[in-house]
């Protein structure tokens, strides 16, 4: 009697849950719907706008097919993105945007959505799944780790109050640093290899394209303040960084955030303080734009040890983010 009830109540939960895919021109709204509810209490997300979800879509490295929306008896109620980058050779996919709906929690549906996920991405080939999670949201932790998820490193978001900019780190006199022109196709190319120069001894890098730095400087939806700065030595670009403001962040937060968005170094010129140099010239820019405090993430293991820099300038660590991966043979 006991294993007749039981089977029956599993087949209940399978009638009210449905798991289908994204519908690219159709969904954008729902999707936008739930992602705003599951992340509102985030302190570095705020909400989307349907305009901003279009822009997305724009993205050279947008996949419209590991999108999956989950309903309760019809009524959308989770998301998850099993994100394929096509640019990338390494056969390595990313779990991201799994959350349901508060009303919802409790009934499984994030373990089916996940599950679903996993499965995309063995069917487009993957053969490891990664993803993330902040230390402190248990549930997802446990989630994860349910699956067979393993810890693989950490990455920390930083904060520094721009009340006092520490002028007396820097060392380096001879770098001088310049405006990017984001109007000028030979700067722009420039910044492009100096990214994929400075980062192709990272975690998880891949080469990135034209198209893609294009689409950050010009389209990702954001930052719409943005500059970007090169160090030169010798009339020659050595090492480059990136700050942004997200107004909308900054309203709904009630916060005065400025973002390093990226910084990097040539090899052959790093210790000589030119990233100090970039980092005090970024934070004085922000100061001037009336934010408060400075932001950026940083990967614990970065082989240029980049954490201490930021830690030497008064940078401290505001919350842990946990990597995660899972192989799919």
């Amino acid at each position: 009697m006991q294993q007749s009830h039981l089977t029956e109540r599993i087949l209940r939960w399978k009638a009210l849950l449905a798991i289908r895919p994204f519908r690219e021109g159709f969904d954008e709204e729902v999707f936008i719907r739930i992602f705003n509810v599951v992340f509102e209490d985030y302190d570095d997300f705020r909400s989307m706008t349907l305009e901003e979800m279009k822009k997305m879509e724009k993205s050279p490295t947008f996949d419209a097919k590991g999108i999956f929306i989950a309903e309760w008896n019809g009524e959308a109620a989770g998301i998850v993105n099993a994100h394929v980058d096509k640019f990338r050779e390494e056969k390595k996919g990313f779990i991201q945007s799994l959350g349901v709906l508060p009303k919802f929690r409790g009934k499984g549906i994030a373990k089916k959505l996940l599950e679903k996920a996993l499965n995309s991405l063995k069917e487009r080939g993957m053969e490891v799944a990664e993803t993330w999670a902040q230390t402190d949201r248990k549930a997802c932790i446990h989630i994860f780790e349910s699956f067979g998820f393993r810890k693989v490193r950490a990455s920390s978001l930083m904060k520094k109050s721009l009340r006092e900019i520490p002028y007396y780190l820097q060392k380096n006199t001879e770098v001088t640093i310049r405006d990017v022109q984001l109007n000028d196709k030979k700067d722009i190319e420039t910044l492009n290899k100096l990214e994929n120069e400075t980062f192709k001894e990272h975690f998880n890098f891949r080469p990135k394209t034209i198209e893609e730095t294009k689409y950050s400087l010009f389209e990702v939806p954001w930052f719409k303040m943005q500059r970007w700065f090169f160090a030169v030595l010798e009339n020659q670009p050595v090492g480059f960084v990136g700050i942004g403001i997200d107004e909308r962040l900054n309203r709904e937060k009630k916060k005065k955030w400025g973002w390093i968005l990226d910084i990097g170094v040539l090899k052959p010129f790093r210790r000589k303080g030119i990233g100090t140099a970039l980092m005090l010239h970024s934070m004085q820019i922000l100061k001037n734009e009336k934010m408060e405090h400075a932001v950026l993430y940083v990967d614990d293991m970065n082989p240029t040890k980049a954490i201490k820099l930021y830690e030497k300038l008064g940078f401290n660590v505001l919350r842990k983010n946990v990597v995660y991966q899972l192989p799919l043979n």
